[in-house]
């Protein structure tokens, strides 16, 4: 078998020992007799599944009794227009703090809904730090303010939690989410894309405190009213059942090895690998400010578009896919999620100081 590190923002790599544990089960699950693709989600094989995914999810982020965890389809992408359908008041108003692509098409979907105003952004800067907030930085009488936790694009990751005080705050973790321990009663609201961290593109996340259901606009589309799913377990209608059965694995996976304290561990290790050589030369710019890194994207370039065009093509040709940058910020890009394991950042790496060392600048 001849796998390649893939370094693919998304969708990214699944642990190996996932994939052969689905692969033994591809065809016949447990003694169900058929595929976990093939399963009606009304089945109790199935409704095992669900529920067993649930609780393992639960325990891996601590999620307090007073939060329901919805499974969805959609994409993060869908929550963009869920969360102010759901929280934002008639009359009422949110703050975004706008610090990277998604939480800018976040704010402009919500802007559709209501009075929505960007508290606080980077984009003068590209994007390469979080803007620092306070409890001032919000409106008082706001329903909620939405944040994107980890920036894919730009490698930016909040350095804390921001205080909005008694303001529920909505964060979209696509990017980070299981990465690390996170406070869940902190947020009000916390989302994800699975296809990054926890499962294959089809799958989302949604951790919502209870006293924040109900609240859906009259126009909301049921098949986005939090409520109505949480009411139905995620089965008003059928679920991504293979995406979850998926997911499922990839939380017994990290259990297994002890936990998000664990996965924190071998992250803050790989991110260092990485982080540590960049900022050791002069060869390779890595124009994310310190404090504002990601641990799951790390962005850097040359400073010159046809030395980077040349670098992803001759890592790709040592078996390092996927590594040229966002098109909007060009560059290259290494995402480094839960299943990149620590040899494929050094043999990354290794490939940098050898190419800097035959590709000398002009």
């Amino acid at each position: 078998m001849n796998r390649v590190y893939n370094f693919s923002a998304g969708p990214s790599m699944l642990p190996l020992s996932v994939l052969e544990k689905a692969a033994s089960e591809l065809v016949c699950y447990g003694e169900s007799g058929m595929s976990v693709m093939e399963m009606s989600h009304r089945s109790p094989d199935y409704d095992a599944i669900i529920k067993d995914a649930e609780a393992k999810l639960r325990q891996l982020m601590n999620i307090p009794d007073n939060y329901k965890v919805l499974f969805l389809q959609g994409g993060a992408s869908t929550q963009f227009a869920a969360v102010p359908l759901n929280l934002l008041s008639e009359g009422g108003c949110a703050d975004y703090i706008v610090s990277g692509q998604f939480s800018g098409k976040a704010y402009t979907e919500a802007q559709k809904y209501g009075d929505v105003k960007i508290a606080a952004t980077s984009k003068p800067d590209n994007f390469t730090y979080i803007p620092a907030t306070t409890r001032e930085s919000f409106r008082a009488n706001a329903d909620y303010v939405h944040v994107c936790f980890n920036n894919t694009i730009y490698g930016t990751k909040f350095p804390e939690i921001p205080d909005t005080g008694d303001i529920p705050l909505v964060a979209d973790m696509s990017s980070c989410i299981i990465s690390e321990p996170v406070d869940v009663s902190k947020f009000g609201v916390i989302y994800a894309g699975a296809q990054k961290n926890m499962a294959p593109a089809g799958l989302t996340i949604v951790i919502v405190r209870e006293d924040l259901l109900g609240r859906a606009r009259p126009e909301t589309p049921s098949m986005l009213d939090w409520k109505l799913m949480a009411d139905n377990d995620s089965m008003y209608n059928t679920p991504p059942c293979y995406a979850i059965y998926m997911a499922k694995l990839v939380y017994e996976w990290i259990l297994d090895m002890g936990g998000l304290e664990e996965m924190k561990a071998r992250n803050v290790r790989k991110a260092a690998l990485l982080y540590d050589y960049l900022d050791s030369q002069d060869y390779y710019i890595a124009p994310v400010k310190k404090e504002s890194r990601s641990m799951m994207n790390v962005t850097f370039v040359t400073g010159d578009a046809d030395l980077d065009k040349k670098f992803a093509s001759e890592a790709s040709k040592a078996g390092l896919k996927n590594l040229k940058g966002h098109r909007s910020v060009g560059g290259m890009r290494a995402s480094i999620y839960n299943a990149m394991p620590e040899e494929g950042v050094a043999a990354l790496v290794e490939f940098m100081k050898k190419f800097a060392a035959e590709n000398p600048k002009a």
